[in-house]
């Protein structure tokens, strides 16, 4: 009998990416739609959308659309999401992204940091999973795939609002998991290791002028933590989300993956 190749196919599939108009939200949209994908970008900056939805391969069954909103503005996420939804058709695979919260050392964060950090990442998680879980049990078919970060397992000094709502959101995909498996729908997250985005590139140079070194030294003192020598593109971690989100990944679930290049020592 013939073997067939693994099923990564996203034609007739809806995916909803967060944070797309740049770095790993941007990769994962390209990612997702060259596996045949029809992708709605969000993300607040309108030119850098229409740029980034413009440059998609086209999608076999419709158009890429964006969405120009703030994840921090619930009301408003909540009605433009629900909008979208009832005018193009449900939703079957959700990528949570967002940039991460300012660095700094957790015991002089003010609460109003956590507060703004988990509605960003928690809380619109959760909103957009209200609106789209319901489409993905009609279908047949539901992915959600969560972009945060190794703190999950090996919290990064100076990260301490980030460490926290990262921790928050794994716990909150692991749960949502549980829920959701008896409907055939994944819920994973994905944990970047130092990735070359501009995120990567402020936190450098916030770390260079701290140690009144350059970025250079910085960056390379980072490169040596890693066995493979160097940052992951934005693309190949896009390319991990798209894997979750293909049908190849169907039993895959409830997982937190580190594409870190080895760098962890924890698990």
């Amino acid at each position: 009998m013939a073997l067939s190749p693994p099923d990564l196919s996203l034609a007739g599939q809806h995916a909803l990416v967060q944070g797309a108009s740049r770095g790993i939200g941007r990769a994962s949209a390209e990612a997702l739609a060259a596996l045949g994908a029809r992708v709605s970008l969000v993300a607040r900056n309108e030119s850098r959308l229409r740029e980034a939805a413009s440059s998609l391969p086209p999608a076999p069954d419709g158009e890429h659309r964006f969405l120009s909103l703030d994840l921090d503005d619930t009301p408003t996420l909540r009605a433009r999401v629900q909008d979208h939804v009832e005018a193009h058709g449900p939703v079957t695979i959700v990528v949570n992204n967002s940039g991460g919260p300012p660095a700094g050392p957790i015991h002089s964060a003010q609460p109003e940091e956590f507060i703004t950090a988990i509605a960003r990442h928690v809380i619109a998680s959760q909103v957009v999973a209200q609106l789209t879980v319901p489409g993905m049990k009609e279908a047949g078919y539901g992915r959600i795939v969560n972009v945060i970060s190794t703190s999950v397992y090996e919290p990064i000094p100076n990260l301490g609002v980030s460490n926290t709502t990262r921790g928050a959101m794994a716990s909150w995909a692991k749960t949502l998991s549980k829920e959701l498996g008896p409907f055939g729908i994944t819920v994973n997250s994905v944990l970047p290791g130092f990735t070359d985005t501009e995120r990567l590139g402020s936190l450098i140079a916030g770390r260079a002028e701290k140690a009144e070194k350059s970025p250079e030294e910085i960056a390379d003192g980072m490169r040596g933590l890693i066995p493979l020598g160097r940052f992951a593109t934005p693309r190949e971690i896009g390319d991990v989300v798209a894997f979750l989100a293909s049908p190849a990944a169907s039993y895959i679930s409830g997982v937190s993956l580190p594409v870190d290049g080895g760098r962890l020592n924890s698990i």
